[in-house]
């Protein structure tokens, strides 16, 4: 038999609350999913899981549905065998190390214009 209300009135007045009802299977089922799915690490940028089992690429080697993939030169594969991207701070660095290496060092500098074995007086005219 249901409580009237004023039965319930007294058990909220007293401390006691109505008993809930266990939720049904479905409903358990899905708590879990929406807990497990929370409690999920975000995968690193530029990466998803695999929708179905393929070859990476690089090393040749199987994934199976559901790992962690990455794109790879020419596909997707192992996020391990992907190109490292270099920060902004490396790739400036490699750049003025060419430059070094090139001979182009500076930004205004220019070949010399001094004749080999001959003074700065008497220098080729200008282009």
């Amino acid at each position: 038999m249901g409580q009237t209300p004023a039965r319930k009135a007294a058990k909220a007045a007293s401390g006691q609350l109505p008993k809930r009802k266990r939720p049904g299977k479905a409903q358990r089922e899905a708590i879990k999913q929406a807990q497990a799915a929370k409690s999920v690490v975000p995968l690193p940028r530029g990466s998803l899981r695999a929708a179905y089992p393929g070859t990476c690429p690089a090393c040749f080697k199987d994934y199976g549905k559901g790992e962690v993939i990455t794109k790879v030169t020419n596909g997707w594969g192992h996020p391990g065998c992907a190109p490292r991207q270099l920060s902004a701070a490396e790739r400036e660095f490699a750049r003025n190390k060419a430059r070094i290496e090139s001979g182009e060092t500076y930004r205004a500098q220019k070949p010399s214009d001094w004749r080999l074995g001959s003074s700065p007086s008497s220098t080729r005219p200008a282009r």
